[in-house]
């Protein structure tokens, strides 16, 4: 069984200097509140590594995507006619690959100023999609902000034209794919399912996940528990949520989690459930060094045997992490209705 402990440790400044912050378990209160409103934490080291952990490099070792969702007043949705050769003509939402030193945000104005002609004010990442490390779809949805549609006299090797549609009349559409990230815009400005989440500008190198994992029991009572998987590493000062690092698979965004469990909890009747994305952590302003991206993930533990619940949670194999009873109220409300809401970020393995 892997067990490294590549150690984990967050650096919290601005909990650590505060003088009202004088227990361990206050700390990490403090840390998962930070989490649950989308704010991030600087990474050092790592929990859990399959191996040598090299640097991603953009557009190398992986691809990052941005995909525009925009609405004008009538609720027509911002769609552009591609000029590639392979699609030439047919219609797609404004995207396009990330460029070097650019974040998530830049990246998609710029695609949308290119390819539709208009500026546009990210709202909120409405979806995250991936196939491996190696290719991550960002899904965001905007509000256009000025300039003008791009017209076929202003047509170029980004695109033809530019247009707002109904989504009735017939359209050639590139892929059908878009037609699901448009209706999850749709949803969502009708009855946000998450609060607004953008990305936060913090430097990570490879593709890994904090772990936000939780264990719910009843008890036998009214009043459910709340427990938590946080690191043991005696070298770290506080309490930290475990970091697991992405590896080159099918569906990287799940199997992190997975893989993070198997090495500390023998029980193979552990079912493993990623809720979704709580925030998202990329930088990318040193090419080759800070392309990685961290995905604060929420993941619950679900263990029936027999079709009894278990009011414990699962005993851990070795001394690496530890069982952390959550015995705040409100925070232990938050992160349990967030779970039985599904009040995350989704994330699609394509």
């Amino acid at each position: 069984m892997l067990c490294f402990q590549y150690s984990s440790s967050l650096s919290l400044p601005a909990v650590l200097g505060n003088p009202r912050m004088d227990s361990k378990a206050e700390i990490l209160e403090e840390t998962l509140e930070m989490l649950l409103k989308g704010e991030g934490l600087e990474m050092r080291e790592f929990d859990s590594v399959p191996e040598q952990v090299k640097p991603v490099i953009l557009r190398k070792s992986v691809c990052y995507i941005v995909s525009g969702v925009i609405f004008n007043s009538k609720d027509e949705v911002l769609m552009v006619q591609e000029a590639k050769t392979e699609c030439y003509g047919r219609w797609y939402l404004p995207a396009g690959r990330m460029e070097e030193r650019e974040s998530i945000i830049e990246a998609l104005q710029r695609e949308v100023k290119e390819e539709a002609g208009i500026d546009c004010q990210p709202i909120t990442l409405l979806m995250v999609q991936e196939q491996g490390p190696k290719w991550v779809r960002f899904v965001i949805l905007a509000e256009e902000k000025g300039g003008s549609l791009k017209t076929t006299a202003e047509a170029d090797s980004e695109s033809l034209q530019a247009q707002w549609w109904d989504r009735e009349s017939p359209l050639p559409l590139r892929a059908p794919d878009v037609l699901p990230l448009i209706e999850a815009g749709i949803k969502y400005r009708r009855n946000p399912s998450f609060p607004t989440l953008q990305p936060v500008d913090l430097p990570c190198h490879v593709i890994c996940q904090r772990l936000f994992v939780t264990f719910i029991s009843s008890n036998g009572s009214n009043e459910p528990r709340l427990w938590l998987l946080v690191s043991s590493n005696d070298a770290t000062p506080h309490p930290s949520l475990p970091i697991a690092v992405s590896v080159d698979t099918y569906n990287t965004i799940p199997w992190a989690a997975h893989r993070l469990i198997k090495e500390c909890i023998p029980s193979s009747s552990i079912h493993v459930q990623t809720c979704g994305i709580l925030g998202v952590q990329h930088n990318g302003r040193i090419p080759g060094k800070t392309d990685g991206i961290c995905f604060n993930m929420l993941v619950l533990l679900e263990n029936v045997e027999d079709g009894a619940e278990i009011s414990s949670p699962p005993p851990l194999e070795g001394d690496a992490y530890r069982w952390h009873d959550v015995t705040n109220p409100s925070l232990k409300a938050k992160i349990i209705q967030r779970i039985k809401e599904k009040s995350v970020l989704p994330v699609q393995s394509l």
